[in-house]
């Protein structure tokens, strides 16, 4: 673009056309002029050409602007200001929050709200790394907890949901399903004394079919309700003795039969765990009876297996968890740094 202004090209060489046939004409009308006449139309052509690249030197040259590679909208640049503030602050995915209460979120944000990967540490209490949906724990992530218990798994709307596995302080275990941040489905509870059971829950507790293995050998196959022995199932002693029948809270309930390890058996009505009425083992109560008990075991015995998925779940947290370390290691570089989040 031009600076200035700058005449025409032709307009000198106009002049110097317009000098020389004037001169000329004087030429002939004056003769006698001639020797003086010559030298002042080449001089007045010299002076003409002199002005012209003068003309030239001063006329301005134009100003080659840079060539700018730009990824975005535009080539202006709007998109480099992009993580700066109006104020000049920069603005960062990640960031730390404080709460009235000493509670402590390192991580990403959305809209204010935790959102993404980041770590909730609890005052005095535990602390939470993994996935966050809109302020509440949504995927994977790991719950630590003061005294030593921890959950690896699921989670939903701010719950244990899905797959997992806790282990409480005092060593027990469950890994298995979970909803609305209960044990519930199929799962396996594991006491630090050595027994487990393996089978169905409702609600927190053992309900639905189930195997368990006490401390002293004995076994358990068959029905639970309410966290208890109830229902039909087979009790093994661990002296070979052996109960199937029913059941009720955890005792002999109803009709069943009692082998011993030598064979004989004792079969009849049983109340609150003791023999009430005999009766002979080919009695039609006493076959349906052990016929249920037998039922209930097998189908114990035949519950979907979770151990992989339970595996393949808390390895996944344990992903979850190291990416929220990471975010959290950000937040804390970018609130040295001045950054906020804005996102």
């Amino acid at each position: 673009m031009d600076c200035g202004f700058s005449p025409p090209l032709y307009l000198p060489i106009s002049s110097f056309l317009l000098l020389s046939f004037l001169l000329f004409y004087l030429n002939q009308v004056f003769s006698t002029l001639n020797t003086f006449l010559i030298p002042a139309a080449g001089l007045a052509a010299v002076s003409s050409l002199f002005a012209f690249f003068r003309l030239l030197k001063l006329r301005p040259s134009r100003r080659v602007l840079p060539v700018v590679w730009s990824i975005g909208n535009d080539a202006s640049g709007s998109d480099s200001n992009r993580g700066v503030s109006g104020s000049g602050t920069r603005i960062a995915r990640e960031d730390v929050v404080f709460y009235g209460n000493g509670d402590v979120y390192e991580g990403e944000l959305r809209k204010g709200r935790c959102s993404g990967s980041g770590v909730y540490k609890f005052y005095g209490k535990g602390i939470y790394e993994g996935d966050w949906v809109d302020g509440r724990y949504e995927g994977y992530g790991i719950e630590s907890w003061a005294r030593g218990s921890r959950y690896r798994g699921q989670y939903r709307q701010g719950l244990r949901h899905g797959f997992g596995a806790y282990r409480f302080y005092s060593g027990d275990c469950y890994a298995g399903e979970w909803v609305g941040g209960q044990s519930h489905g199929n799962g396996v509870q594991s006491c630090s004394d050595g027994s487990y059971y393996a089978g169905e829950f409702k609600c927190g507790v053992k309900h639905g079919f189930g195997r368990y293995c006490f401390r002293n050998g004995d076994t358990y196959s068959g029905e639970y309700f309410g966290d208890k022995i109830n229902g039909f199932g087979v009790y093994k002693f661990a002296n070979s003795h052996c109960y199937e029948g029913s059941w009720h809270e955890g005792r002999r309930q109803g009709f069943g039969t009692y082998t011993f390890r030598h064979g004989e058996k004792r079969s009849g009505e049983w109340d609150n765990g003791i023999l009430k009425c005999s009766l002979v083992p080919s009695d039609p109560a006493i076959e349906r009876s052990v016929e249920a008990a037998r039922k209930a075991a097998e189908n114990a015995t035949l519950l979907p297996q979770v151990e992989d998925q339970v595996r393949k779940t808390v390895s996944a947290a344990n992903k979850a968890a190291t990416a929220a370390r990471v975010a959290a290691i950000r937040a804390i570089q970018n609130h040295k740094k001045g950054k906020f989040c804005d996102i």
